[in-house]
Formats: structure tokens, sequence, C-alpha cells
């Protein structure tokens, strides 16, 4: 553990007439080796952040932020951000998410009871190079285990957070949660009630990203997976909860609606994995009404648009991630013309290539199918057509400016006009030529 600690952090351990650790993360991805990099380090000791600070500023460390109220510290140096908290013991109103009650303490037993998981619980002694693990965090870290650091019931009624943690810890890590904290887990899943819609969304982005963590396989979609099973996904995504037991045609899926969006995010690229969970919300709502799932892209863009508008995700991906669902079923059975297609991709060229990940993810999820999908096969080929032709896909990319239509359209028209040469461009119509394209405008009366 010493060989990946700074020199810096040595020397403020040696520094303090204490103990200084390290704690959680870093200690447990240490040991399990799992790699990860730019992490912030937690440190912790048995002294007051007033004592502790004084030490560290004389180390050369930076003193970013001192919280009284909770004896933690963010500090940095050389580029490596740490937190320190003091020793302490942590009382909750149940559901209340903020401790409502802190002591201090000198007890390293009492300050490990106040964490979450055994396995974030083990300490590492910088100074002395001792591990002191008064829970058994390090047996869970080798057998690659979440359990509780006291009864499941108690560590999860006192943070409703802590569901979405155990989800995105499980996805991260590849460790599996015991049937203990599974089962107090359920019992407390309507807690996340309580938690505000930023903290969840910030949780479930990671959760989403889980595999870029540590290269940890499929860890998305254990922790989506997670989620559903714990009754988190019905409270804060009922609209995806909905699609529970939703069944599809056999000769097209092997799974329920819920099920194949589960894999849709299994096997999405990172980029559309958010468009990819919610792709499908539309379809319960659509096979109520009328016992079928046409339209359900539709109904799925404005659902999706009320989820993510509630989950406060940021507006631009929001908004991206709307327009993916809207689209997603364009073309379905892949025999649009070439002429509309190549219109398609020119109108949708901002989501062009996320849509075709989003295409290929619902392919695959559809029968755990890993050929390319057929619409991302013909559309890839005619677009690498337009490309190799020189195709403007863009009204930027015309040899000819509004400034060249000044004299014959009105102003309000020019751009309107400029969008129609474009399409006939783009259709192979016209050669993408000034002199060609001043004929053509005139010939097709777009110019009086």
């Amino acid at each position: 553990m010493l060989s990946v600690l700074s020199e810096k952090l040595k020397k403020l351990a040696a520094a303090c007439p204490f103990s200084l650790y390290v704690v959680g993360g870093a200690v447990r991805d240490f040991y399990a080796g799992l790699k990860s990099k730019n992490r912030d380090i937690d440190i912790c000791a048995p002294v007051s952040a007033e004592e502790f600070v004084e030490i560290a500023e004389k180390s050369g460390f930076c003193v970013d932020a001192t919280y009284k109220n909770t004896g933690a510290v963010k500090l940095g140096a050389d580029g490596q951000d740490y937190e320190f908290t003091c020793f302490r013991t942590d009382e909750y109103v149940r559901g209340g998410h903020v401790p409502q009650n802190i002591k201090y303490t000198s007890d390293i037993n009492l300050d490990a009871r106040r964490r979450d998981f055994k396995c974030n619980a083990v300490y590492f002694d910088i100074k002395s190079g001792a591990i002191a693990d008064p829970l058994g965090g390090m047996n869970d870290i080798k057998r690659g285990i979440l359990s509780t650091v006291a009864p499941a019931d108690k560590v999860f009624g006192e943070d409703g957070l802590r569901l979405m943690r155990l989800a995105r810890f499980a996805a991260q890590t590849g460790f599996t949660p015991d049937l203990e904290c599974v089962s107090g887990a359920k019992k407390n899943a309507a807690l996340i009630r309580d938690i505000k819609a930023e903290r969840i969304w910030s949780e479930l982005w990671q959760i989403l990203n889980a595999d870029g963590k540590y290269g940890v396989k499929g860890g998305q979609y254990a922790g989506v997976k997670l989620l559903c099973d714990i009754g988190v996904t019905a409270i804060i995504l009922p609209e995806l909860e909905a699609c529970r037991g939703v069944k599809q045609r056999e000769d097209f899926h092997n799974y329920d609606v819920l099920e194949h969006s589960l894999r849709a995010v299994l096997y999405a690229d990172p980029a559309v994995r958010l468009a990819a969970l919610l792709h499908d919300t539309g379809k319960a709502e659509v096979y109520k009404k009328t016992g079928r799932f046409v339209g359900h892209e539709t109904v799925g863009a404005e659902t999706a648009e009320g989820v993510l508008t509630r989950l406060k995700a940021p507006k631009k991906l929001a908004a991206e991630t709307v327009k993916l669902i809207g689209l997603h079923m364009y073309d379905l059975r892949c025999d649009a013309r070439e002429s509309k297609a190549r219109r398609f991709i020119v109108d949708n060229l901002p989501y062009f290539e996320k849509l075709l990940l989003l295409k290929q993810a619902d392919f695959s999820a559809c029968k755990d199918d890993m050929r390319i999908a057929p619409f991302v096969e013909k559309y890839n080929g005619i677009y690498a057509k337009m490309k190799e032709e020189g195709v403007p896909l863009t009204v930027g990319g015309l040899d000819i400016k509004g400034s060249d239509l000044a004299g014959f359209v009105p102003a309000c028209e020019i751009g309107i006009t400029l969008k129609k040469l474009l399409n006939e461009c783009v259709i192979g119509s016209v050669p993408n030529n000034r002199q060609k394209l001043l004929e053509a405008a005139k010939r097709l009366r777009f110019i009086k």
C-alpha cells in the first residue's frame, strides 16, 4: 500500500504525533487489485480537524475547506486531493440522510461502525504500514463481497442514499452484495424518496458508466439490475418499472421490455446508455391503450423528457437523449429508399452517430445478438458513400452562399432556399457547383 501513496502524504504521517490512516475506497481498491486514476484519497485520525490542519499546512498541504460540523477537511498537495475526517460516531433519525448528532471519538471501532460497508472500513496506518480491520472488511475484499458494517436494516434505514451507493459499488467493483445486504436494502427502498434528485442523478450516472471505473465488464448492467431487484427503480424510475412483465414478440425478443432495456444498457456504448435505459419506456403505456407498440418511440420521448426533468439531468444531455429515443424506430425494416435515407442522415446529422450506437444496442438486446445491426450496416454504407462523393452535409458545405441569392430571394426566404438546394445535392439531383446551384434554383422556381 505504501508504494501507491505520495511521498508528501508519507511525510505528513511522519510529522503527526498520532496514527494517520488511509481508509475507504483507496484501501479497498489496492487490496482488491482495482486500479483507477485520479481518485480522491480518504484519510482519518483520532484528532480534531484543527489539530490536523495545523500539521498539514506546515507539511506543505493546501487546505481548501474545513467543515467544523463533521470534522472534515478537504486538502491537496502535488495534484492529489484528499479528504480528512476525525474519528467519530454518527446518529441518524431514520431516513434523515444527514447525521443528527455527531460525537468525536478516539475509538477506531466506533469510527468503522459509522461507515456503510465493511470493505470500506479497512484502515491502513501510513506510518507503521499496518492494517487495522475492526469489522473483518479484508475478508470481504478478498471474497468480493458487500456486507454492511451493522445490521443492514439499520445501515440503509439511516441514509437512503446508501441504496444507490450499494448499486454503484457493486457495479464498479464487481463485488456481490450478501443476502442480508440485499434484504435490508429492499426493506428500506422507500427511503430513496428522501434523497434529492441531484444526488440520485449523480449516482445513477456513475452506475451507467460503472464499467469505466475499474474495467469491470458488464458493471453497468449489474448496477441497474440491482436497483430494479431492491425496488429502487420502482420509485425513482416508475416509467421503467412499468415495463416489467410487458411481453414482446418471441420471434424478435427473448425478454420482456424491462429486461430488454437493461440489456440495451449492457450492450450500449457509454455515450448512449441513458438513451438505452429509457428508449422503450413508452411501450407500457402504448400497449396498455392499444395492445400494440406502434408509436411507442414518440410516447417514450415524451416520457423520457419528464423523467430527466424530474431527475434534474443536464439539459443538453436530456435534450439529446429525448431526440435519440424519438428517432430510434426509424426505418426499422430497412426498406427506406436511399434518397430518403440520405435526407434523414443530413436532417439528423448532430445525432446520427449516436443513433447508430443506440440502434446497435437495441438490436443486440433483443436476442443477445452481437452481429452488426442491419440499420447500422445500411446507414454506415450510405454515409460512407456520401462522404466519398463529397456530398455537402450542411448548408455551410454548399458551393453557394446566402449572399449569392440576395438579389433574387427575400432575406426571410434565403435560409429555406439554401436548405432546399442542400436537399437536391444530397439526393444527387444537382452537383455541388455554384453555377449549377444557381441554375437549379431558377429552374425549380426557388428564385423568381
